[in-house]
């Protein structure tokens, strides 16, 4: 059915502060947090999507579920302030975003959910990636979550936090892309073959994580900062997901700003990220940028602030036992 006027949708993406891949490992926790670059999505403006786009795409996968859609889909827009291919999950917060927008726009009377909307999403993304459900979680929910990984399905959200009203994240783009290429089957294949690096990876990446955790519940800045370079060096050292410029601008942060980064996303490029106090944000910013404008030109310094978190009903735990958010 076509919109009388335009239906819009705005959804977060994502950094993860510890434990990639642990989502989908199973048995392993990671920390994603939804950051305030938006991607929107507005059905009724534009063109109709191409053959062959996500839009398209995401259209077929409702019609196969909603009844009444139109073999077409509407016409749509989609911007993003979040950089591409930058393991910021830019990717899933588009397809969310049209999730959302093209279900408002066309079931009347009722509103699909979010956690019907979540899994429709991780299930069309699984069918192409076989990767896990973090981002879909963490772009739906917002906030700062504690997620528990499952081998397959939407791992299990163990807790809820607001991030600290008094920090700012500070992402730089590398202003490499991404190139995670057969990473997630190569990933599956050192599972299947019990792979020590693997294993020492997911130990330290899951140590790494609970000490992320409760650096955000205590405000601990230091802390958090500390737990995100270990969670960066399990990824370098273990399954070498950084790259020699990634950490180049590791270095030249710590160096001209005292500012520890970490990569979000598998690696081979993208955004690193890292938290400072808000009052010395924009002189973080200002001296990073000065620095890499000489070092590395094609990078990107991008303060943003933490999206908030959506739902603050209780966390489902262990045993039937609920425990607040």
């Amino acid at each position: 059915m076509k919109a009388t006027h335009p239906i819009r949708a705005v959804v977060p993406c994502r950094a993860c502060l510890s434990g990639e891949d642990l989502d989908w490992l199973g048995g392993g926790r990671s920390v994603s947090l939804a950051l305030g670059l938006m991607t929107t999505v507005e059905v009724g403006t534009g063109s109709p999507p191409e053959e062959g786009g996500w839009a398209g795409e995401v259209w077929a996968f409702l019609r196969a579920r909603v009844p009444g859609l139109t073999a077409r889909p509407p016409a749509v827009t989609v911007s993003s302030e979040a950089p591409a291919a930058s393991g910021l999950s830019s990717s899933t917060a588009r397809i969310v975003a049209l999730f959302r927008a093209f279900a408002d726009a066309s079931v009347r009377g009722r509103r699909v959910s979010d956690a019907t909307l979540t899994q429709w999403a991780y299930e069309f993304e699984f069918a192409v990636f076989h990767g896990g459900g973090m981002d879909h979680l963490a772009v739906v929910e917002g906030g700062a979550l504690l997620i528990e990984g499952r081998e397959r399905g939407l791992p299990v959200v163990r807790d809820r936090l607001e991030f600290p009203e008094e920090w700012r994240v500070i992402v730089v783009d590398s202003g490499t892309r991404k190139d995670t290429g057969h990473h997630i089957r190569d990933v599956r294949a050192q599972l299947a073959a019990g792979d020590p690096a693997l294993a020492a990876y997911r130990a330290e990446a899951d140590e790494a994580s609970g000490r992320v955790w409760e650096a955000v519940r205590g405000r601990d800045l230091p802390a958090l900062g500390a737990a995100m370079s270990d969670a960066h060096e399990a990824m370098r050292d273990r399954q070498r997901m950084s790259t020699p410029v990634l950490e180049e601008l590791r270095e030249a942060a710590l160096r001209s700003a005292g500012l520890p980064l970490k990569l979000s996303g598998a690696g081979g490029g993208g955004a690193l990220v890292g938290v400072c106090p808000t009052a010395e944000a924009t002189a973080t910013v200002a001296r990073l940028s000065r620095d890499l404008r000489v070092s590395h030109p094609a990078a990107r310094v991008i303060p943003t602030s933490a999206a908030p978190g959506r739902r603050r009903e209780p966390v489902p735990v262990a045993g039937g036992q609920r425990k607040g958010s």
